[in-house]
């Protein structure tokens, strides 16, 4: 029987959250929901997908104009919004869709605060050391040794100011989320382990 518990799970760049991610699903038995979130975003707005896929988790640059008008305002005038806030609306509505037809696994797009009111969620957020972020960037993401580093911090300052501006909470603190895992000394099967472990005694 699939699980019926809606896991989100936020991630630094070079954790390797999205591969536990996709580990997990598998091991539960529920969809996975990463990237698609773009296409399904695309097909239902008629924007061409590498338009959204170039602003994903990223946030607006017009700050003020947003805040001024309020995230959810905007729904009848998608053709005004800056083109991240568009995504953000939509993908908001399609991770409640998702979510109301059970179990699965969301990896970022600040689904953990978009599902905040739902009883069946389960907040996780994957990180890991440096040195071991670094070599993964290198390894498998084909970031050049000499700016792998800086690809880490700024991937990261990204997602965190994405998040933190459209949920109003602060990326990576601790008490966002209900379990949170260094991955450092952990393959993707361990950590996977972990997650169920956690996910068993709810």
């Amino acid at each position: 029987m699939a699980c019926n518990k809606i896991i989100t799970i936020g991630r630094q760049f070079g954790s390797g959250g999205r591969k536990i991610g996709e580990a997990l699903a598998e091991s539960l038995g529920v969809k996975y929901y990463d990237k698609e979130l773009i296409s399904l975003a695309a097909k239902e707005s008629g924007v061409d997908p590498s338009v959204f896929d170039s602003v994903d988790e990223r946030a607006a640059n017009s700050l003020l104009y947003s805040l001024s008008m309020g995230v959810y305002s905007f729904a009848g005038n998608m053709d005004q919004m800056p083109v991240n806030d568009r995504l953000y609306v939509l993908q908001h509505k399609i991770i409640r869709q998702i979510a109301d037809e059970g179990g699965c696994v969301i990896i970022g797009r600040c689904a953990d605060y978009v599902l905040r009111d739902r009883q069946e969620l389960v907040r996780i957020f994957v990180c890991a050391d440096m040195d071991y972020r670094i070599r993964r960037a290198i390894e498998q993401k084909g970031v050049k040794e000499s700016k792998a580093e800086q690809a880490v911090h700024k991937t990261d300052k990204s997602r965190a100011n994405y998040y933190n501006f459209y949920s109003g909470r602060k990326w990576g603190q601790t008490e966002n989320y209900d379990l949170c895992i260094n991955r450092t000394n952990l393959t993707d099967e361990q950590a996977v382990s972990v997650i169920r472990g956690y996910i068993d005694v709810l």
